[in-house]
């Protein structure tokens, strides 16, 4: 993966959600490429701290609790005081919360709520204030980490899930067709199940095979799939594909 050199020098990218996961793996091979990465995390401070020392290329840590509304603000604040300028907003951080169908109302909301509140909301307001950022300095990309759950569904105990990533995607297809002229981008990757914490919980209950059953490759989709993808996105040569969803997720739903 790594034989391939896509030039992010110069490039400063803010990316949620960066200390495990989809995340980390991103946003160690964006610093590899040259970029300069603020790495959101919320709790996993180790984790992100530990990425920018490994590359010590001017990259920082920043913490924030996206599902708050003031956290969002301070940390778009903070990344913007510290760097000065933003090229790139990388939107990955997310929850795959469960909700039983026979769960109570009230305790099924409460999920709903909270999915919504860090899958959505904060994906809405971060992009906000990335819109703001952008057309003050003419140009920037977004890059939004979605789900094949936007287009083939999920199960009955994620439909807060897959119910926030179809609005993610509607929203990074919106700002690309109204902001082009703008010279603001935005794609949408669409991933299926990607070996993370995140998914080692659904293959814990449901079993690997289930999910392997699925695809149509011999292995999970690994976090470091995604990277050069992302990377390439960020240099700015996929630019003419503005507003394209780009599956990754080892031929288990083509559209």
């Amino acid at each position: 993966m790594n034989s391939t050199k896509i030039d992010l020098a110069g490039k400063t990218i803010l990316l949620t959600g960066a200390s495990d996961g989809i995340g980390r793996a991103v946003a160690d091979y964006l610093m590899q490429m040259g970029g300069k990465v603020a790495v959101h995390y919320n709790s996993n401070k180790a984790a992100a701290e530990g990425l920018v020392e490994k590359h010590q290329n001017g990259s920082k840590a920043f913490q924030a609790d996206l599902s708050q509304e003031k956290e969002v603000f301070g940390l778009f604040e903070a990344v913007a005081v510290h760097f000065g300028q933003l090229d790139v907003i990388i939107l990955n951080a997310g929850v795959f919360l469960a909700q039983s169908p026979t769960s109570k109302p009230q305790e099924w909301l409460e999920v709903w709520k909270k999915t919504m509140a860090i899958n959505l909301d904060a994906v809405g307001l971060l992009t906000k204030l990335g819109l703001d950022h952008f057309l003050k300095i003419g140009e920037g990309r977004f890059i939004y980490i979605g789900s094949r759950a936007a287009f083939r569904g999920e199960t009955a105990e994620y439909l807060a899930y897959a119910a926030s990533k179809g609005g993610l995607t509607s929203l990074a297809r919106s700002v690309a067709r109204s902001f082009g002229k703008q010279n603001i981008k935005s794609f949408i990757v669409s991933p299926g199940f990607t070996r993370t914490q995140m998914a080692e919980s659904f293959i814990a209950v449901h079993g690997e095979e289930r999910v392997l059953n699925e695809i149509a490759l011999n292995e999970l989709t690994k976090p470091e799939d995604l990277a050069p993808l992302i990377a390439l996105m960020c240099s700015g040569a996929m630019d003419h594909a503005t507003g394209a969803t780009i599956d990754v997720n080892a031929g288990s739903h083509i559209r």
